[in-house]
């Protein structure tokens, strides 16, 4: 039976630790779905089409990749695409303490476990808020995002 793991996140936009995280996956699942959740009440800074593309070009030689989007519970998608896990990736303390709970609650409605990656510490203090802040401002995104061009 094919190992499918779920990467879910809004991924506005999607980082270089994001894509380490994935790298990382393929060692444990035969198939990635990087699972893009849609909230209609969340403003995002780069459209959802943008986002997809930018993802996909990312992974184009990479066949054990695809990329979704979703509008439901992360875990009722796991069982839609029949995803055996959910894959998070952990900066520091405070990722894993709030992890930790959304990952208990999953396990708790659905069976569904979560597996978690460090990320490389090149990339501990990357994070999608901060990198949205720079290119408000203008300035330059490619030290933390790949292909950074795609999103424009």
């Amino acid at each position: 039976m094919k190992r499918i793991g779920l990467f879910p996140g809004s991924f506005d936009p999607f980082t270089k630790g994001h894509e380490a995280v994935v790298l990382k996956s393929l060692e444990l699942f035969d198939e990635v779905v990087i699972g893009i959740g849609v909230n209609t009440s969340k403003a995002y800074m780069f459209s959802l089409e943008k986002r997809i593309k930018h993802i996909e070009c990312l992974f184009l030689d990479q066949s054990k990749i695809s990329v979704q989007t979703y509008q439901k519970l992360t875990v009722d998608f796991c069982k839609e695409i029949a995803a055996s896990h959910i894959i998070r990736g952990l900066r520091d303390s405070k990722d894993f303490e709030f992890e930790r709970s959304i990952a208990h609650m999953n396990h708790e409605i659905s069976g569904i476990e979560t597996v978690f990656f460090l990320t490389d510490i090149k990339y501990g203090a990357v994070n999608s808020s901060i990198i949205r802040e720079i290119h408000k401002n203008g300035g330059n995104i490619s030290p933390f995002v790949t292909k950074p061009e795609l999103l424009v």
